[in-house]
């Protein structure tokens, strides 16, 4: 575990320049704003360790799948986000000696994410073999307003010297994944342009075999301009061009004590948003655009956009700071990750700040993000979510079709950008079908939520449609047991593969097939679309019908009556059952144990068996809940960074505060602290919508029960109070958790009735009521 950020309510704060963790503090001070965005790298060059890295959403290459074998119905392809064209580049060099901090002696270094303006700041004293000392200051930002573009305010004071520098200010297309599985570059140089104080790359990204994955091009454009003792200096500039590279290399004479400033701007614009044939022309526009606004007229507007953003979505922590800092970090990336302005994109587990699992969308999406954004998002941001899987519905059934299922029945991708399945594990591409149910679930959660009943007809029966039907061909009879199996799945916890009978993707097979059936009904009643849906999707009600409550009235599920408790699947009781402290020594077992030595534990990557109890808490008691949490939490080795908020909701409802703060404190500082090694190959984005979700799930024990709000909360010992804003249909509201009372602030002015602690409490429009507890 790491500990040299600086503990700040809205900022991360590296004082002092820690080279060893340099990739991890990229990784932490990444920007985005849901359209482009990148790893908090240094402007200029940087030899020592680092992982430069810029991302375009959207924009993806199919790298070729490498296996030892193959199987039928393997994909062909692994899909990823590629690392762009490096549009923050600004090269200093003084008299033959280049600035980077790998090789000149640094002191006074400080970095800043200000998470309150969406900001990263830079400052430091660099001294070079010579001994000449300049300063450094630095301030970028991805513009929310204007969110194809990011700007850069590059100064350089010289300390104890006057002399003439070269700067050069550049857009460097030659680069590479770091994740890339054969060594390959992606991108093809299509046109390249320099002039005075601008240059233009237009970049595509490598054909493939497949016609499914299209081909895109990216133009990055710059415009940059230089101060002087606050004024503006026209100095000449000479265009560089190399391959995929643009740069204007400009000689300025710098001054003993006086500030010479750069102002860059640069675009990113995909073929995704615009024609090819206008592609330059367009970020010409563009750049025009926001370069005559000024770098201070942008700043005020990004300010502004973020403090829009947290008016409706802070959470405040009152007497502690690392909590609080927590928190902020989690929700600030989640932002800038995604918008929910465009239906085609999705949330990568990495965001905009690694290459980790190819920046494709997983079912973290639905089983952990939604929440995030139905409570603190307009309502078409979490549709959009919804929308994008039902625009992937034929893919889903071609998904299937190759694995041998017909009829329409359609199996939604564990790793996607198209809706294809490109992922290249046998276990999880074939196995962990368990994903199918999060799909289902999220038009269930988001209904629930929003009341929205219209994307039932619109969208979502059809997809239920599909998904009931891959589970109804999935499941076989068992003529020992008298009853429907599930063989051959991997569950939530990855540390066991092929396993028959898991419970939690048996018992969310049942759920669906059910939820599928009332969906039908309510579709039937209130909408004249219901004769197009099976029309449509060739849909044989009576036959199909029947045989799915067949199936619901038949499941099998693993049970041990003896404790009382759920099998995660058939054999878990052959294990030898021990506990996380009996290993203390050997974690993480994914670092220090063979994968067949993982397989024959009992140990548990994340939660399974407990994860379908969070999603159907109402289908179980409290004493069931409690044996089997305290059954399975002391095998989980929470080695998936989805793990830990799972288990503070269902703590917190068990009133194991102590436990759920444990929890929550690794959710929350997850990639802060660097828990797990990995922080460096990118922050876990989706697991930082379940730490939103530990605070105002767990300790708010916020629920939708009966279309009403409810909320059944608790004060950790360690916090002196604490408060969240949430959106629920036409009302805004804002809880806070005080050691006596309990505070609910409507901010909206229609009236709302909300539950607490199961008493219904009426609130008038822009009223505060307050309640004893």
């Amino acid at each position: 575990m790491k500990n040299y950020i600086v503990h700040n309510e809205w900022s991360i704060i590296e004082e002092g320049f820690h080279p060893e963790y340099n990739e991890i503090t990229e990784s932490l001070m990444s920007l985005g704003n849901g359209r482009m965005g990148g790893r908090g790298n240094f402007e200029e060059t940087y030899s020592g360790k680092t992982l430069q890295g810029n991302y375009v959403a959207g924009v993806w290459f199919p790298d070729k799948t490498r296996v030892g074998w193959w199987k039928n119905g393997y994909p062909n392809y692994f899909a990823k986000v590629l690392n762009a064209c490096n549009w923050t580049g600004i090269d200093l060099e003084i008299e033959g000696e280049k600035l980077d901090l790998a090789s000149c002696e640094v002191s006074e270094f400080r970095r800043e994410l200000n998470m309150h303006h969406g900001t990263l700041e830079r400052s430091f004293i660099a001294k070079f073999p010579s001994g000449k000392s300049i300063k450094v200051n630095t301030l970028r930002f991805c513009s929310l307003k204007d969110d194809e573009s990011g700007v850069i305010r590059f100064s350089i004071r010289p300390l104890n010297f006057s002399a003439y520098a070269k700067i050069t200010v550049s857009l460097d297309g030659d680069i590479s994944n770091k994740d890339s599985n054969h060594g390959e570059k992606f991108w093809n140089e299509i046109s390249k342009e320099t002039g005075h104080g601008e240059g233009y790359l237009t970049l595509e990204t490598k054909k493939s075999k497949w016609e499914s994955v299209p081909t895109f091009q990216v133009c990055t454009g710059m415009k940059f301009e230089s101060f002087q003792h606050g004024e503006l200096v026209d100095l000449p500039t000479m265009p560089i061009k190399k391959d995929k590279y643009v740069a204007n290399e400009i000689k300025v004479h710098l001054k003993n004590d006086e500030e010479t400033v750069i102002y860059k701007y640069a675009v990113n614009l995909s073929s995704e948003n615009y024609a090819i044939e206008n592609l330059n022309l367009e970020a010409k526009k563009y750049l025009e655009h926001i370069s005559s606004k000024g770098f201070e007229q942008m700043l005020e507007e990004q300010k502004a956009a973020w403090k829009t953003k947290w008016e409706g979505n802070d959470i405040q922590i009152d007497g502690d700071i690392a909590a609080q800092q927590g928190i902020r970090f989690n929700i600030f990336h989640l932002q800038q990750t995604y918008t929910g302005e465009d239906a085609r994109l999705n949330i990568g587990p990495k965001g905009f700040t690694g290459e980790k699992y190819g920046g494709s969308t997983y079912w973290d999406t639905e089983a952990y993000c939604l929440p995030f954004y139905l409570s603190t998002s307009e309502q078409k941001v979490a549709r959009n979510l919804l929308v994008y899987r039902h625009n992937h519905l034929q893919r889903a059934i071609e998904n299937a079709g190759k694995l041998g299922f017909t009829a329409g029945a359609a199996l939604y991708p564990m790793v996607t950008m198209n809706g294809e399945e490109c992922h290249n594990e046998w276990e999880i591409t074939f196995e962990e079908i368990h994903r199918n149910g999060a799909i289902a679930y999220a038009i269930h959660d988001y209904i629930r939520y929003t009341g929205d009943h219209h994307y039932l007809s619109e969208y979502g029966l059809e997809v239920l449609i599909g998904i009931a039907r891959f589970w109804a061909q999935r499941v076989n009879w068992s003529a020992a047991q008298q009853k429907y199996v599930m063989l051959g799945v991997t569950g939530p916890n990855e540390y066991e593969n092929n396993v028959n009978n898991n419970w939690y993707s048996n018992y969310l097979a049942v759920w669906c097939l059910k939820y599928t059936l009332e969906a039908i009904d309510i579709v039937k009643r209130n909408s004249a679309r219901f004769e197009d849906i099976v029309s449509i999707t060739n849909f044989d009600e009576t036959a199909e019908t029947s045989a799915w409550k067949n199936i619901i009235k038949n499941m099998y599920f693993p049970y041990d009556a003896e404790r009382q408790v759920i099998l995660q699947q058939d054999g878990f009781l052959d294990k030898e059952l021990l506990t996380v402290n009996d290993i203390t020594q050997h974690r993480p077992i994914n670092q220090k144990w063979s994968w067949d030595r993982i397989l024959r534990s009992c140990f548990i990557k994340q939660a399974d068996v407990l994860q379908g109890m969070y999603f159907f808490e109402e289908d179980f008691s409290i004493d069931e809940l409690q044996r089997n949490f305290d059954f399975y939490e002391p095998m989980t080795v929470h080695e998936s960074s989805l793990s830990p908020c799972v288990h503070v909701i269902l703590a917190a409802k068990l009133g194991k505060k102590e436990k759920a703060y444990e929890m929550y404190v690794r959710t929350a500082r997850l990639d802060l602290d660097d828990y797990n090694n990995d922080t460096e190959d990118g922050l876990h984005i989706t697991s930082m919508a379940g730490t939103w979700m530990s605070v105002v799930k767990g300790f708010g024990g916020m629920r939708v029960k009966d279309n009403i709000l409810s909320f059944s909360p608790f004060l950790p010992e360690q916090w002196q109070s604490f408060s969240f804003r949430v959106g629920f249909r036409q009302n805004a509201l804002k809880v806070a958790i005080y050691p006596e009372h309990i505070s609910i602030e409507n901010l909206s002015e229609a009236p709302i009735s909300v539950l607490v602690e199961g008493e219904k409490i009426n609130i008038k429009g822009l009223e505060t009521v307050n309640i004893p507890h």
